[in-house]
């Protein structure tokens, strides 16, 4: 079998001399022609922890390559970082650059001439946009997390980057003194790696290697630790086997290894921002997978996880009694994973799990399946008048089950934020933040600024919040996401007004404004849609182009 069979269109045709000849600049020898080319792609840049030590890592990873067998070399694509454009015009381009990233990927292996591709990846967009970039390709791929954060320190108590938001509310509700707000600030992120609990970057990366697509332990080794520096050699030995076997996203990513991936996150308690991502992949791969998928799984799968944000622990944490692989070991032997599935290892998932010790329940982090935290999964789909065609909830038994309160809309998140900070919520409110959706935002920003705000100012069992943006893998507390339809596109979140009495219930999965049909037809006819917030640019093509939530956020 032909191991260059993309890369020999410009290595050894005789018609491509000015590419042999460029490839001889770069220091490639006439013997490296007959090679597969793998490219590596960094999400690698100096503005955030998530990402900031990726680069070195992907000359790491080129180094341990074997230069007799392949021929890698590296690429850079972009990354938004969420926690520092988070509560900012910034956060638009956050998820946008899930797309951009994918794009740039998919141009780059394409129009190079690639046989094969590993990913090095840090902060959430990174990965589903690697691994839709992967899927489109299709070859030979591996993707690889550059791991989670240590946590941080202060007083005794354990931080992150959710406890810097938090502190904010604390702070602005006279909860906090400046000069311990200041030392959390100071003390939250101590080094490389992404957010360290159970927030977006985690949950993906669970999910992508419970999917096959990353090596065994990718996901819960720290970034730093010595665990990380071990996966080099067995990253290089495997992309060599995915070459020489032609085993391909395509053979890896199917809807039993989306199942496992969505259970996993399930009784881990990931981000919402999973239902995005994963409805993205499913499209990309052509995968039959919908968002009442995610109930169904959800009102099967209990979830055992006490990690944050709701829970007490952190990634690091998990990685010290197993990690993913010994949660996934104790999935298997509960009949909770499809165990058939191939993965980047060549191996299928049972196989992969053979040696592997399961969970050890005399800990904290991960409880036996007859101790839920609660019996079915955090994430809701909850549909109603006002989400027609559903809405993502994250509810986790600790915030209650049913929240009915009177509305207080808002029209940006920036004047949400304004009115916490100012002691404009009172308990009993549902906070309504609209136009912040897909089209509307346009970018579908996080909440995280509001959600934590609310949390830091002692509000978070009393106020709820909905919104057609969405949230942070850190967001915990009464707060449903995804609205679909947007306010930006009619829907009848657009309609509310202050007062209105909103019901939400996590156990009929309902969402609804109790108003009557003929006064919501009035307020219609006196709804006029808004002008794009964007004339040109990133942002108006992907308001052009975007879907709905409640259908991925796909750009194609």
């Amino acid at each position: 079998m032909e191991l260059n069979k993309y890369s020999k269109i410009i290595t050894k045709k005789g018609s491509q001399p000015a590419a042999q000849a460029m490839l001889h600049a770069i220091g490639l020898k006439k013997e490296d022609f007959n090679k597969p080319f793998i490219g590596i792609a960094s999400t690698g840049y100096e503005g955030n922890p998530c990402n900031m030590h990726l680069n070195e890592l992907s000359i790491e990873i080129k180094n341990k390559i074997n230069k007799d067998e392949a021929v890698p070399l590296i690429f850079n694509t972009i990354g938004i970082s969420d926690g520092i454009s988070m509560g900012t015009n910034g956060m638009k381009y956050s998820l946008p650059s899930r797309d951009i990233i994918a794009d740039s990927i998919e141009s780059v292996v394409n129009g190079m001439s690639y046989d094969s591709l590993i990913t090095v990846v840090g902060c959430d967009k990174n990965m589903p946009g690697a691994l839709m970039a992967m899927i489109r390709l299709n070859r030979p791929s591996i993707l690889v997390y550059g791991g989670t954060i240590a946590a941080g320190c202060y007083k005794g108590k354990k931080l992150d980057v959710v406890s810097a938001f938090e502190a904010w509310g604390e702070k602005v509700s006279g909860k906090l003194s400046n000069k311990d707000y200041d030392e959390i600030i100071s003390n939250a992120c101590p080094g490389p790696g992404a957010c360290g609990g159970m927030y977006t970057a985690n949950t993906m990366s669970s999910a992508i290697e419970a999917m096959g697509m990353a090596l065994p332990y990718n996901s819960s080794n720290p970034a730093i630790s010595r665990d990380k520096l071990n996966e080099k050699e067995t990253i290089s030995k495997s992309i060599i086997n995915l070459i020489k076997k032609d085993i391909k996203p395509s053979d890896i990513i199917t809807k039993k290894s989306i199942e496992n991936a969505v259970r996993l996150i399930t009784l881990l308690g990931g981000s919402t921002n999973a239902v995005l991502h994963i409805l993205a992949i499913c499209k990309t791969a052509n995968i039959d997978f919908n968002i009442n998928d995610f109930q169904k799984i959800s009102e099967e799968t209990p979830f055992l996880a006490n990690l944050k944000p709701s829970g007490k622990y952190l990634m690091e944490d998990l990685h010290n009694i197993g990690g993913i692989p010994s949660v996934m070991k104790f999935m298997l032997q509960n009949n909770m994973l499809h165990n058939d599935c191939m993965t980047v290892t060549g191996k299928t998932i049972e196989e992969n799990l053979k040696t592997i010790e399961s969970i050890n329940f005399d800990q904290d982090i991960i409880r036996p399946l007859d101790n839920p935290i609660k019996s079915s999964g955090h994430i809701r789909i909850l549909y109603g008048n006002i989400a027609s065609e559903g809405s993502v909830a994250k509810i986790t038994g600790k915030e209650g089950l049913i929240f009915k309160g009177n509305a207080k809309v808002f029209n940006s998140e920036n004047e949400a934020n304004h009115a916490i900070k100012n002691n404009k919520i009172s308990k009993g409110d549902v906070i309504v933040i609209r136009y912040e959706g897909p089209k509307g935002g346009p970018g579908m920003p996080e909440m995280l600024k509001p959600t934590s705000a609310i949390m830091g100012a002692g509000l978070g069992n009393d106020v709820a919040l909905i919104t057609d943006g969405r949230f942070s893998g850190g967001t915990h507390g009464f707060v449903v996401g995804h609205i679909s339809p947007e306010a930006a596109e009619g829907g009848l979140i657009s309609l509310i007004e202050d007062g209105d009495e909103i019901i939400i219930d996590a156990v009929k999965n309902e969402i609804n404004v109790n108003v009557s049909q003929e006064k919501l037809d009035l307020r219609k006819k006196s709804w006029i849609k808004p002008d794009l917030k964007f004339k040109s640019g990133i942002l108006y093509k992907y308001s052009k182009l975007v879907s709905s939530a409640s259908k991925g956020c796909v750009t194609d």
